[in-house]
């Protein structure tokens, strides 16, 4: 590897390492606004989406040029790939962490409803599972990418309780069914960051690897 190259993928870590903290602080705030009715910490999560993409667009850009001027190969071309989904993956995890936010907006306004669900232990689970994927990325850690891969299942769980939960409540309460929908919409965007989590930990696997697990994750697990 020549040694502009080298200087160049350790500033595209720096970066993509920048993004993916920025996204785990989003989804860390937008939990505690959602847990404490925190409607300003709701708003500052919506005001702040502008950074995250700026960043994407500029990693971006930065996996290009480096594509370009430095035609990377084996080990150095994977990363740059990797990079590129994970960057793209991250924006997501900001915008939905924006989108729980605007439920969680909405729920500052509202009384308690009267169906319960534990949205603490759901957002701490896919918390813990971008925290890992994170982690993963920047130790290149297939062992523990395959820990975020196998921690999905026990999200999808919730979100099909939370399903269930809602469609019993909106039977029993009616008065509360647009409050009913937006919990639900709140369990499908943690859900969706827990994909993406698994996203990035797949990456990290081909990145390590040059494995693509993705449609056949059960196997490589098993």
């Amino acid at each position: 590897m020549s040694i502009h190259l080298e200087r160049a993928i350790q500033l595209l870590k720096k970066k993509i390492t920048t993004v993916g903290t920025h996204a785990e602080e989003a989804v860390r705030d937008v939990t505690r606004a959602l847990e404490e009715k925190d409607a300003a910490l709701a708003q500052q999560i919506c005001d702040n989406d502008d950074l995250i993409d700026e960043l994407e667009v500029e990693i971006e850009e930065e996996c290009l040029k480096i594509l370009a001027l430095y035609q990377p190969v084996a080990t150095d071309l994977r990363f740059i790939i990797a990079v590129l989904k994970i960057n793209n993956d991250l924006e997501r995890i900001g915008d939905l962490a924006v989108n729980i936010a605007e439920r969680a907006l909405y729920l500052a306004t509202q009384k308690s409803a009267k169906v319960q669900f534990d949205f603490h232990s759901m957002a701490q689970t896919t918390q813990l599972m971008l925290s890992k994927a994170l982690d993963a990325l920047v130790n290149v850690d297939v062992h523990t990418a395959r820990q975020v891969c196998a921690m999905d299942d026990e999200v999808d769980t919730m979100n099909r309780e939370m399903y269930l939960l809602v469609q019993e409540g909106g039977q029993a309460h009616p008065e509360q069914l647009e409050m009913l929908i937006h919990m639900l919409s709140i369990s499908r965007h943690l859900e969706r960051i827990a994909d993406l989590a698994t996203n990035i930990a797949e990456d990290v696997i081909y990145m390590a690897r040059g494995e693509i697990v993705r449609h056949r994750l059960e196997d490589y697990l098993g």
